[in-house]
């Protein structure tokens, strides 16, 4: 254990590189420090809260959700420390906790004692408050106490120097300025096998049970969104996640279909999920101990579809030197789902009819008739009726298939999803590399809501695996782990321009006939507009915020003319 070496109150050292990375987006209306987006509370709105807690809850109860807060708050502030100062004394990285709440304004702070040793774990911490907006506050409400009341201020502490050191440390607040007038709060951390009666402060002191309670009522809200019991587990099992309208539209579609035998089709872009919201249709139907079988038909040659759907009898051609069921067969009793389906064969499409008519298939170089019994999803990102009239698909194929289609929307149109995928992409890949990641931080999950997503949700799914493989141990994802280049550079594929070329190029653009020849020729200012706004939201590789300023417009303007754009063009490639 480390004796305590007391010194006289020694403030802080300089923090004005920790102001520096304090960002107001005017834009966006957010405060950002670092990579963590922070809020401009008022403190009267604070006091209002805790006088609240303690009314509603009573004192106990007030005190442990206020010390689990700042608990949590001040575990994720650890890893901004070790960011800001990554190559300094541990010392010099660790006082950033005590800076924070000088600049977050709950408290000023001055060091009494600090001794630690990361390689041992060895730590002790004692540290004056003045000015506690939490004791002050509690005076004024409720008067003076014998007991100590800065929780927030305890919680926090204990949180930051627990994810610092490692362990679990625990504070405790040994003098406050909410007992007898007195003119100072007093702290003292160390480990928590160290205090002899520590079981008294357990039930506040728990990161672990914190951290799986949450995740806990996490799960619980998302299960109570769902419709059906069970529905929870089995899409969550099969990625097929989210509570948006749309998504919750579709999700309905797939339960009412379940325990039928009705054909499904589902229609979507690439990387929507289309495969998971198979399996999740098979898992909640009747048949979901039996087999599930995923085919991709435009992974398989013309020449070996039939084949392979539907089986091949030894010496039907060279090589077949085996007889061997198809996947209609190894799908019998279960659910077989048949990817782009569009990307069939004229000939492959008229046996697939037939077999569907009449449940049984004939192997290829056969004769005997095999009976099979299957569910069939089929899925495709094609545009099927468009592909009957051009020849492409059998009308009626197309109609058996489309008795009962299910749209999936694209991740874009489901934003308010984003959250809950990437963190059970997170879960998953965390636990397959066997890495402890603390989440996304606040910036880059912005940055994820931000994007445009051609990929949909196969490019997010991608995208958290490699956030997790760059992630360090025991720290948030950010946005260089998420993005290649979350903000692109103004030189490579195209220049800046200073404020005369600027002007010059706008001289030259008001003299030139150009604009002439545009208006002569019937080209509207909508297309026009609609160019440019393309040109910058693919040199701002999908950023919003960073097309709108190459535009000179705010994000939500662009937001609005790009939302305008996408329903407009719907409307023209869906007359009604």
């Amino acid at each position: 254990m480390l004796k305590p070496q007391v010194s006289s109150q020694t403030p802080l050292p300089d923090y004005s590189d920790l102001l520096k990375r304090i960002h107001f987006d005017e834009e966006t209306g957010h405060i950002w420090l670092d990579e963590s987006q922070m809020l401009l509370l008022d403190a009267t709105v604070f006091s209002d809260m805790r006088r609240v807690m303690i009314e509603t809850l009573g004192l106990n109860g007030a005190r442990g959700v206020l010390t689990r807060i700042g608990y949590l708050g001040g575990y994720k502030m650890a890893d901004l420390a070790r960011k800001i100062h990554p190559s300094t004394s541990d010392k010099d990285a660790f006082v950033i906790g005590p800076q924070l709440t000088m600049v977050t304004g709950m408290a000023s702070v001055n060091v009494l004692a600090l001794d630690m040793d990361l390689d041992s774990g060895e730590f002790y911490g004692e540290f004056e408050i003045l000015g506690s907006v939490e004791s002050d506050s509690f005076v004024e409400d409720f008067g003076e106490t014998d007991e100590p009341i800065c929780w927030h201020l305890i919680g926090f502490a204990s949180g930051y120097t627990s994810h610092f050191m490692g362990r679990e440390i625990i504070y405790r607040e040994v003098e406050c300025k909410a007992s007898h007038g007195g003119n100072r709060c007093v702290i003292i951390g160390k480990p928590a096998e160290e205090w002899d009666d520590y079981q008294l402060d357990a039930q506040y002191f728990e990161p672990l049970n914190i951290k799986d309670q949450m995740l806990d009522l996490q799960d619980r809200i998302v299960g109570l969104q769902k419709k059906i019991e069970g529905q929870g587990e089995s899409a969550q099992a099969c990625g097929s996640v989210g509570v948006s309208e749309r998504f919750q539209y579709a999700w309905t579609m797939v339960e009412k279909a379940a325990n039928s035998q009705i054909t499904v089709l589902l229609l979507g872009e690439t990387g929507v999920g289309k495969e998971m919201f198979a399996r999740g249709l098979h898992h909640c139907s009747d048949r979901a101990d039996t087999p599930f079988v995923a085919i991709n038909c435009a992974a398989i040659p013309a020449s070996l579809i039939e084949s392979e759907l539907f089986g091949v009898e030894a010496g039907a051609y060279t090589g077949a030197n085996h007889s061997r069921a198809g996947h209609f067969e190894r799908a019998c009793g279960g659910t077989l789902f048949l990817d782009e389906v569009g990307e069939l064969s004229l000939q492959a499409q008229a046996s697939l009819l037939r077999v569907l008519q009449e449940a049984e298939v004939v192997r290829v170089g056969g004769s005997e008739v095999h009976k099979v019994d299957i569910r069939l999803v089929a899925a495709t990102n094609e545009n099927l009726e468009k592909a009957v009239e051009e020849g492409r698909f059998r009308a009626d194929l197309y109609y058996r298939l489309n008795v009962y289609p299910i749209t999936i929307p694209p991740l874009r149109e489901r934003v308010e999803d984003i959250p809950l995928l990437a963190d059970h992409f997170l879960k998953k890949y965390s636990a397959q590399y066997g890495k402890k990641i603390k989440g996304i931080s606040d910036k880059a999950m912005l940055m994820l809501k931000y994007h445009q997503w051609p990929g949909n949700v196969r490019e997010l799914e991608n995208m958290i695996e490699r956030g997790v493989i760059l992630a360090d141990n025991n720290n948030a994802i950010n946005v260089f782990d998420l993005f290649v280049s979350p903000e692109p550079p103004s030189s490579g594929g195209g220049r800046s321009l200073n404020k005369q070329q600027q002007q010059r190029i706008a001289s030259s653009i008001q003299s030139e006939d150009w604009a002439n020849d545009l208006v002569e020729s019937g080209i509207g200012l909508d297309m026009v507009e609609s160019t440019l706004i393309n040109k910058a939201m693919c040199k701002a590789n999908g950023n919003v915020a960073h097309a709108a300023r190459l535009l000179g417009l705010s994000r939500p303007a662009l937001a609005y003319r790009l939302k305008k754009d996408t329903k407009e063009g719907k409307s023209k490639s869906d007359p009604e």
